[in-house]
């Protein structure tokens, strides 16, 4: 028979558990938003309060990611990998962070650290083998790194049966990027191609044949594959993004860009292109078309999400003198 003193801290228990379980969805909530001062701020008093929170360290991890803090990064990632080290995501993120810290540093430093992706990225694979997501980022690494340090086309062909299993459009993505590493344009092209196809004009889709494009310096090509993408059905919104984002580093379409990052934004912001950076995205692509009070607008917009986001900072200074 339950007390009525029993029934009160029973009830006491579950609004905590309420309580955290809301706490956690909004710091996720916040990092999809790009908000990520908020998502910091609350992150660090949770873990102030609760150090041993392996969510919490892997969610802050990702905030210091977007904003391109590798060291405080890999600090957090690290701490969550070594709170639950079962949970492939986790060791996911570390080895995307430290991806990130090899791609800006010296040739021996970099070896040391591509030893640490690939085992993350393997760690990740064994742990979820049914984690598509991580097994492309592996798929990555095998392509483009050298075989001194575990990288190797075979590796990542048998990474691309397992792939096509799940998503048989995708796998024609891992023999177009093989093939392309290899300078064989013609079978890398083919394989884009093919990839399109297989998925029906899929957004992302197109958006990697258009990356290949750039990379041939066909930008014609690429601003009407670009084209082709904005007219996809239901694309991902980090797909807009991103495809604004090329057509601005190529300046090429910039009416195009805005309407795609636009799009973007009224879609509802992702944690792969976080709001802060979508809002200096289009400052960026007004400014450039002149209206400089819009650009103003959306570079403050970005700083209130992210303080300390310099580039939109120094951008902010550019056009209103601040």
């Amino acid at each position: 028979m339950i007390t009525r003193f029993s029934r009160i801290l029973l009830i006491l228990l579950l609004l905590i558990a309420s309580v955290t379980a809301s706490v956690g969805d909004s710091a996720k909530e916040m990092l999809a938003a790009g908000r990520i001062d908020e998502a910091i701020a609350e992150l660090s008093g949770r873990l102030s309060s609760s150090p041993a929170d392996a969510e919490s360290s892997n969610l802050l991890c990702r905030a210091y990611y977007t904003l391109e803090e590798w060291d405080r990064a890999e600090s957090h990632c690290r701490k969550a990998v070594s709170l639950d080290p079962q949970n492939g995501r986790f060791h996911l993120w570390l080895g995307r962070v430290y991806g990130e810290k090899a791609d800006r540093v010296n040739f021996i430093s970099a070896a040391s650290l591509a030893g640490k992706v690939r085992g993350e990225f393997e760690r990740a694979v064994q742990l979820n083998p049914k984690d598509v997501e991580a097994r492309l980022d592996l798929v990555e690494f095998y392509i483009d790194a050298p075989g001194i340090v575990g990288g190797g086309e075979e590796k990542a062909r048998l990474q691309a049966q397992t792939v096509g299993t799940v998503n048989p459009a995708r796998e024609h993505w891992v023999y177009a990027r093989i093939a392309e590493h290899r300078k064989d344009t013609a079978t890398a092209e083919r394989e884009y191609r093919q990839y399109i196809d297989l998925s029906k004009g899929d957004a992302e889709a197109w958006l990697n044949l258009a990356l290949f494009l750039r990379r041939q310096k066909r930008i014609d090509e690429m601003e009407k594959a670009l084209v082709k993408l904005s007219q996809a059905p239901n694309p991902e919104p980090d797909v807009l993004w991103e495809a604004s984002a090329m057509l601005e580093r190529a300046g090429r379409h910039f009416p195009l860009a805005t309407e795609l990052v636009n799009r973007y934004l009224a879609s509802g912001p992702v944690e792969k292109a976080p709001a802060f950076k979508a809002h200096y995205l289009l400052g960026i692509l007004l400014e450039k078309q002149g209206d400089k009070a819009g650009a103003a607008r959306e570079y403050r917009t970005s700083l209130s999400l992210a303080h300390n986001y310099g580039t939109a900072q120094q951008a902010l200074n550019r056009v209103a003198g601040e």
